[in-house]
Parts: C-alpha cells; sequence; structure tokens
C-alpha cells in the first residue's frame, strides 16, 4: 500500500538535504589538489616494473655470457689468444642493456628536474620529457662509441678496437644494474634526493675508473707515456659527460613555464 503524501510531506521536507538533487548550494570549502608524486604515478611505476621484469627474462637466457665478461674483465689478453665470439641473443641482451641504461638514466634526470627545477613545462604531458631524456642518453651513448672508433681507428688496430666496445657494452651493463636502486630508492622508499645524488656520483665514479682500467689494459699497457691515457680519457668520457649535462640543462631552461 503506497502513501503518496509520505513522499512530500514529513519532518525532513523542508530540508534542502532531503532532496540533494534539487539544491545547488555548496557547504564547506575546496581543498587544495593532491600534489604530483613519482610515486603515485602509475605510468612510471608500470614502466619501471615492465622494464625490471624484461631484464631478468633477458638476463637468465645469458647469464653465462654475463658471468664470463664479468671473469674475463680484469683478463691481461696475450697476442694471439682466440676469443669467444658472441650469439646474437648476446648482442640482442648488450643492446637492449645500453636501452634499459639510458631509460634509467632518463628517468634519474627527471626525478632531479622535478625536485630542482620544476614541474610546468610546455609539453602535453610530462612523459614526453622523459622521452627527450631517453633520446638524449641514446644519443651521447651512440656518439660515444662513434667518437671511439673514430679516434681508435687511427692509433690502434682491429682487434683491440672490439675488445674496447665490448668493453664498453659490458661497462654500461655495469652501470645499468647499478643506477636501477637510485631509481627505486628515491622516489619509492623515500631516500633523501642528498643520498640518491651521492649514490649516483658514486656509481660514475666507479665505472669511470673501470673505464680506465680497462682502457689502459687494451691500448696503453705497453706504453711508456702514461699522461696519454689521462688526455684520451679526458677527451672521450669527461667531455661528452659535460656535454649532454648542458645540454640537457638547457634544454630542460627552454621548456620550462616560468610563471
Amino acid at each position: 500500500m503506497v502513501i503518496p503524501h509520505l513522499d512530500s510531506d514529513g519532518y525532513f521536507s523542508g530540508n534542502s538535504l532531503y532532496h540533494p538533487e534539487i539544491s545547488i548550494s555548496q557547504y564547506g570549502a575546496a581543498g587544495d589538489p593532491i600534489p604530483y608524486s613519482v610515486r603515485g604515478d602509475d605510468v612510471l611505476t608500470v614502466l619501471l616494473l615492465s622494464c625490471f621484469v624484461m631484464a631478468i627474462v633477458a638476463f637468465s637466457h645469458v647469464r653465462g655470457f654475463f658471468s664470463r665478461q664479468a671473469r674475463s674483465f680484469f683478463y691481461i689478453p696475450h697476442e694471439g689468444t682466440t676469443e669467444v665470439t658472441e650469439t646474437a641473443s648476446e648482442v640482442r641482451f648488450q643492446l637492449f642493456i645500453v636501452f634499459l641504461t639510458s631509460l634509467l638514466q632518463a628517468q634519474l634526470y627527471y626525478f632531479y628536474t622535478l625536485h630542482y627545477v620544476g614541474e610546468t613545462f610546455a609539453l602535453p604531458t610530462q612523459y614526453h620529457l622523459i622521452i627527450i631524456f631517453l633520446a638524449a642518453f641514446l644519443l651521447y651513448f651512440v656518439s660515444k662509441v662513434g667518437l671511439y672508433t673514430l679516434v681508435n681507428n687511427v692509433f690502434f688496430d682491429g682487434k683491440r678496437n672490439g675488445q674496447w666496445i665490448k668493453s664498453m657494452l659490458f661497462i654500461n651493463s655495469i652501470e645499468g644494474l647499478l643506477m636501477f636502486p637510485a631509481v627505486i630508492l628515491g622516489p619509492y622508499f623515500g631516500m633523501a634526493v642528498e643520498k640518491v645524488a651521492i649514490y649516483v656520483t658514486f656509481v660514475l665514479i666507479f665505472v669511470k675508473l673501470l673505464t680506465f682500467y680497462k682502457c689502459y689494459i687494451i691500448f696503453f699497457r705497453r706504453n711508456v707515456f702514461s699522461l696519454q691515457i689521462i688526455l684520451y680519457l679526458c677527451a672521450l668520457e669527461i667531455v661528452p659527460l659535460l656535454a649532454i649535462w648542458g645540454a640537457l640543462d638547457i634544454t630542460v631552461n627552454s621548456l620550462k613555464i616560468n610563471f
């Protein structure tokens, strides 16, 4: 049995909350928007997890190659030593690690930009900024390989040049593995930016020391003038690193929106 007057008459009939869809008044004050957080960015989280899973899967297929490279890294090659050729899957693994390392470096510089520069840029989304950084770091690696190849072909033979390219790829793999904790611990576990910067600086110094050692073993072990290796590495390692840092800084300042 339906009693019609109960729908319109009653104790709450005069209250605006009885039919909230009719009233247009608003109560309270608008709150502040939630600030952007990398930890809450689903796209970056999925991207990082995907890279981690793909790296684990790729490493499981070529772990023998990686361990062989690690054992022979500090080995001093002798004349006439036969080198083990790399398979197609091992070459693809190294190229993937180069891409992964560049992506991790792009994310680290992206976090640095958000913290020290700002969050507003003349781009459709902030993810375009990561793509720009990724392209810059890939170009940096390709340019460095090209410079090494050009210089080494002038002063050294093809066998030692091949050894050096393989060593560069292996050192790049080590750099990518060591950079991964910095990407995780900083944004997702709340590590201070200063500590992350110290860790990244330590990784870069460690990688440059490995580069210095391998360069000495391959090219300058029989050279009396040790000063040449310092000039060699400064021209082909330090200068490109400073160049990409300056180029990224100019790019970020050009895209930043100043209010």
